[in-house]
């Protein structure tokens, strides 16, 4: 019987140590406070305690908005400590939304970097980084044959020597990807951002089932210690409210993993595999609609019946100056 009592209870302790991993919420007292952003977010003023904010991000009660739903806004939030942890588990809960039904932009990135408070063309930081980016990208720039659906969320490990090219969508240097329509809903959504052992795994809860759904997930994934968290997002001739509304760190150390003493604060960010690239396809111009084709058509009528009738009339004053010469 004791024996069958010693069995449970290693069970129920094995599940509480590797849930973490598996498709449920992250329910262990390892949360790392300086890491994370919970409600209320004031300190004194405007602070926001261990983060930093810039752009056009505004704090409310509620939520901290990186930007309106209005053009040409860019704004960030980045943690003011590096984080130590060679193992973490970053969850995010967060809102996407906007008056817009079929267009609408940009998306918004979760920052894992070497630099902070970086204003940039990527989806408002840092170009050329060094790091790890997980963009939730939400307008298609439709790029050929293998064009996939928006939004989409990606990862991209970066040593500082790679573009991000905003016209192939990030697709010639990202890591893996999936579909994710994560924009414009009422109940609360959220992304986990796994990195444990060298795997990287990211997952979402869209559908308010408290379970995680598997993203993607990529072995041999290379991320030094020391390195900021941060969320930035941008809007350009479209947009959408990027709201960020919670971000809990939890520390997965206690796990058992290989080589814990290992230092990890050198190591250049690496991944052993990408996706395949695709070529830039220019986008095809769209055919016009009937009523732009209407309106096309009657512009040029009236055009040829204005020059013709300027022609009948400057054939007719020639033929009467032609008359008056003759008397």
């Amino acid at each position: 019987m004791s024996s069958k009592k010693s069995f449970t209870g290693k069970v129920i302790l094995l599940s509480l140590f590797v849930s973490p991993i598996l498709a449920e919420w992250n329910t262990q007292d390892y949360i790392r406070r300086e890491h994370s952003l919970t409600k209320p977010y004031q300190g004194s003023g405007m602070a926001l305690p261990y983060w930093d904010f810039l752009g056009s991000t505004i704090v409310t009660s509620n939520y901290v908005r990186l930007t309106p739903d209005l053009q040409s806004k860019s704004g960030a939030i980045w943690n003011t400590h590096p984080c130590q942890t060679r193992n973490w588990d970053l969850q995010v809960q967060f809102k996407v939304h906007g008056k817009g039904k079929d267009l609408f932009g940009d998306g918004f990135v979760i920052w894992y970097v070497k630099d902070r408070m970086q204003n940039g063309p990527v989806f408002g930081s840092k170009d050329y980084f060094s790091g790890l980016a997980i963009v939730l990208d939400t307008y298609s720039n439709h790029n050929g044959a293998h064009n996939h659906q928006h939004p989409y969320i990606s990862a991209m490990v970066n040593n500082g020597s790679m573009h991000y090219d905003h016209d192939r969508d990030g697709t010639h240097t990202q890591l893996a990807g999936c579909e994710a329509k994560f924009r414009n809903y009422n109940q609360d959504t959220y992304i986990s951002i796994i990195y444990k052992d060298d795997t990287l795994v990211v997952s979402t809860d869209l559908e308010g089932k408290n379970a995680w759904k598997e993203c993607f997930r990529v072995e041999n994934v290379l991320l030094p210690t020391g390195y900021y968290f941060g969320a930035s997002a941008t809007t350009g001739d479209l947009s959408d409210n990027h709201d960020i509304i919670a971000v809990k760190m939890y520390e997965l150390d206690l796990l058992e993993s290989q080589n814990q003493n290992e230092d990890r604060s050198q190591i250049i960010p690496s991944a052993a595999t990408f996706d395949a690239p695709r070529e830039h396809v220019e986008d095809e111009k769209p055919a016009m609609s009937g009523v732009k084709t209407f309106l096309w058509m009657m512009f040029v009528a009236i055009i040829i019946i204005v020059l013709v009738v300027c022609g009948i009339m400057w054939y007719q004053k020639r033929q009467e100056n032609a008359r008056k010469r003759l008397y």
